[in-house]
């Protein structure tokens, strides 16, 4: 019995079903660190950081490779702001960074291989909204439109206030985000003041 074509195959196997694996993942499958480190001599696996294994025939990195990347490493943030944005097509913006919302009470990684911009929340102004999509077979904690878009006003002085109102626009023209869902969470991060006269100049 080939028991390294095995540990081999049952690596490669795990990278391609999580897009994006963790060393704990084929620890977990019982494949040892140095069936992982022959992999990446051989030019099978790439090692995206420390711990952190991708398949060399992977689909082409885009825009979204390192929010997947980010739901790896960062497991207990969320997706938000211009990154959030850019994921839902609501923003003409290029983001130079992962922007993650983290719990208040939520450790913050150091060190990643990508730029990281980081916001806090808590209660519901940090729950409210979530979803989760798959990028590169991983899931990926990411507010939704209409949550996005409040948390543009809410931190408007990070990402400025011309980006919250061409969210909010757009938000709305591509129906993405509906004026109820959009008032609900304004209430939630006690923005409704701020985003009233925006809200109501676009009826």
């Amino acid at each position: 019995m080939n028991v390294t074509g095995t540990l081999s195959d049952q690596a490669i196997a795990v990278a391609r079903s999580r897009g994006i694996a963790r060393a704990r993942d084929f620890r977990e499958a019982g494949i040892p660190p140095a069936s992982i480190a022959r992999l990446c001599e051989q030019g099978q696996l790439v090692r995206l950081a420390r711990g952190l294994y991708q398949l060399a025939d992977a689909e082409d990195i885009d825009a979204a490779h390192s929010l997947a990347e980010a739901a790896r490493l960062a497991p207990h943030g969320v997706i938000a702001l211009l990154s959030a944005l850019q994921y839902h097509g609501l923003t003409t913006q290029l983001p130079h960074a992962v922007w993650i919302c983290f719990h208040h009470k939520a450790r913050i990684p150091r060190t990643l291989p990508f730029r990281m911009e980081t916001v806090r929340a808590s209660g519901e102004a940090f729950e409210a909204g979530r979803m989760t999509v798959e990028i590169e077979g991983v899931a990926v904690p990411i507010y939704d439109p209409a949550k996005t878009i409040v948390d543009c006003f809410k931190y408007r002085s990070r990402v400025g206030l011309d980006v919250a109102i061409e969210a909010l626009r757009d938000g709305l023209r591509q129906r993405k985000a509906s004026r109820a869902d959009l008032r609900r969470y304004a209430t939630i991060c006690r923005v409704e003041n701020v985003m009233r006269p925006y809200l109501e100049s676009l009826s």
